[in-house]
């Protein structure tokens, strides 16, 4: 069983890739956008027309309401969740996407770091030297005995800062462990090749076509919510905020978010450039990019 990777930068031409790509796989499509999550954001994050979904079934798409936060953590627990749905029913998975933290999320994991608090660690040093090491350690096994198991009671340090991470994030260590497991199935990441020129030009299109289709109306919308932090920055929000609180014009704001797109396609590409398990399949030509990504898929499935 084999999970397929689809990526690249925005305005690559993924979306309509994947539709043609998910019918050649057998494959259902999960979103890896860190925007698409949200709901009533449509223009905003150009996710797949509804028509779009209709075709191929589409996972991690309007999935929660602008108004709460989302991290790669929750993610990766709901992507890991959609693959085992979409094995279950003789599916292929196939995430599509340009979030590189999100791709990185779901087949390397997360490492759980946890807050720090230095005064928490200050007390656990003062019990350690007043009871002994097994005092801490015994605590540690009431809290998450299968941490406790992993460590020994003289090694304080470590035990202290199991303990820490309980305190701070609410959480077992083994429990947030889990996120650290590397992807259990086999996968297979593509990445389309743009030329550069060719990309520009098509992020100035897509920005034209989302004024177009009414990204002034849903931001205005969506500006009386109460949008989480994550909500707020999404590309095209704080550009279109900036032309309706009068500080620029209409022409000005598309002109910010043709710009602002360029230099987060450009970080995109930089983040995936420095993985070299992404097979790169040249998206000048449609049809050649999905005969190639089928090509290396059956050769190495």
């Amino acid at each position: 069983m084999t999970v397929y990777f689809l990526i690249g930068p925005t305005a690559s031409g993924k979306t309509a890739l994947s539709l043609r790509l998910a019918k050649k796989l057998n494959a259902e499509i999960v979103s890896c956008d860190s925007m698409c999550v949200y709901r009533g954001m449509d223009t905003l994050t150009s996710k797949p027309t509804k028509s779009d979904r209709k075709k191929v079934k589409h996972h991690l798409v309007d999935i929660i309401p602008p108004t709460k936060e989302f991290n790669a953590a929750e993610y990766r627990k709901m992507a890991l969740d959609a693959i085992g749905d979409i094995l279950n029913r003789g599916k292929t998975p196939l995430f599509v996407g340009g979030s590189g933290l999100y791709v990185k999320a779901v087949v390397d994991g997360l490492f759980p770091s946890g807050k720090k608090d230095l005064r928490f660690r200050k007390r656990q040093e003062q019990l350690a030297k007043k009871y002994g090491n097994r005092y801490l350690h015994n605590k540690l096994k009431r809290i998450d005995p299968v941490s406790a198991k992993k460590i020994h009671p003289n090694n304080v340090r470590r035990v202290i800062r199991a303990l820490e991470i309980h305190h701070t994030e609410k959480k077992r260590p083994s429990e947030l462990k889990k996120n650290t497991e590397p992807l259990s199935y086999d996968f297979k990441i593509f990445g389309l090749e743009i030329d550069r020129e060719k990309l520009y030009g098509n992020i100035d299109k897509r920005v034209d076509e989302m004024f177009k289709q009414g990204l002034v109306q849903e931001v205005k919308r969506l500006s009386r919510k109460r949008l989480s932090i994550t909500a707020k920055g999404a590309l095209g929000y704080s550009e279109v905020m900036g032309y309706l609180k009068g500080r620029y014009s209409l022409e000005d704001a598309k002109e910010l978010l043709k710009r602002n797109t360029r230099r987060f396609a450009k970080r995109q590409l930089t983040w995936f450039r420095a993985d070299n398990r992404i097979q790169w399949i040249s998206a000048s030509v449609q049809g050649l990019a999905l005969n190639n990504c089928s090509r290396l898929s059956l050769e190495q499935g």
